[in-house]
């Protein structure tokens, strides 16, 4: 069941943010608003965790406590982010993007990293790429709010302008900031578990290059470059995910 998990907390993700959108449509009661914006930030996220959580990887993390770092990774990540780059941005003027995405990249890893010193004893790598990719979410969820009350405002209450970027920022979100985080993530639980200095390394270079394509990201523009980089980040993310230890047919789940 929890293989396929990901599915019902898509469709009933999807079922309620339609309903609150219909009925807001129909009585024009703002009160509906940040429940629309919760759920259109929410639901694509929350099912990409539910995905990566079902796939038949050495786990010892339940789904409990991966939302618990989702809430505190994304509102830490989000906190630590503004404050940053406001000082930054104070300090130096207008921000480069590769500041930004240091600044985020770094941000986001702070829930792992304390997850990874308070399980120091029981590494297990596919750990990191789930407490990454359920930080990365929270990150993106609450970004994704922001922008879209963002555009509300600006747009003077069009819910069409709205929509797009829900949509815009949720299917592409599993393939950046989870993705990103997930892989850097996935490196420092491996570089901890192996004590080397080319692990440690290797986890370095993939928070470079984590670095870089979210630089590259922020630098672009246009729906087809953001669906290239989102294959490289899915598709580092997938290569990595098949060379983790695997759980035999039929063990325990994790609670």
């Amino acid at each position: 069941m929890r293989r396929w998990g990901w599915l019902l907390v898509l469709v009933v993700g999807f079922v309620l943010f339609e309903a609150v959108r219909r009925v807001l449509l129909l009585t024009q009661n703002p009160n509906l608003v940040p429940s629309l914006i919760l759920l259109g930030a929410a639901v694509a996220p929350a099912s990409f965790v539910a995905f990566v959580l079902g796939r038949r990887l050495d786990y010892s993390v339940g789904a409990g406590p991966i939302a618990l770092v989702a809430l505190l990774g994304g509102v830490v990540g989000v906190v630590a982010a503004g404050l940053l780059e406001f000082d930054a941005m104070r300090s130096l003027g207008t921000l480069p993007m590769l500041g930004v995405a240091l600044i985020e990249e770094s941000a986001k890893l702070l829930a792992p990293l304390t997850v990874l010193v308070v399980t120091a004893r029981h590494l297990h790598p596919a750990d990191g790429l789930l407490v990454g990719v359920a930080s990365g979410a929270g990150f993106a969820a609450l970004e994704t709010m922001g922008y879209g009350f963002v555009v509300l405002v600006r747009s003077q209450g069009n819910l069409g302008a709205v929509d797009d970027v829900l949509l815009l920022r949720g299917v592409l979100s599993p393939a950046a900031h989870m993705a990103w985080t997930g892989l850097t993530a996935a490196a420092l639980w491996y570089a901890a578990q192996r004590r080397t200095r080319r692990a440690a390394t290797r986890a370095l270079l993939v928070f470079a290059l984590a670095v870089t394509l979210h630089t590259v990201w922020d630098g672009v523009g246009g729906f087809v470059a953001y669906a290239l980089i989102a294959l490289a980040g899915l598709g580092l993310l997938t290569g990595f995910a098949h060379r983790l230890p695997h759980r035999p047919p039929g063990a325990a789940l994790p609670a």
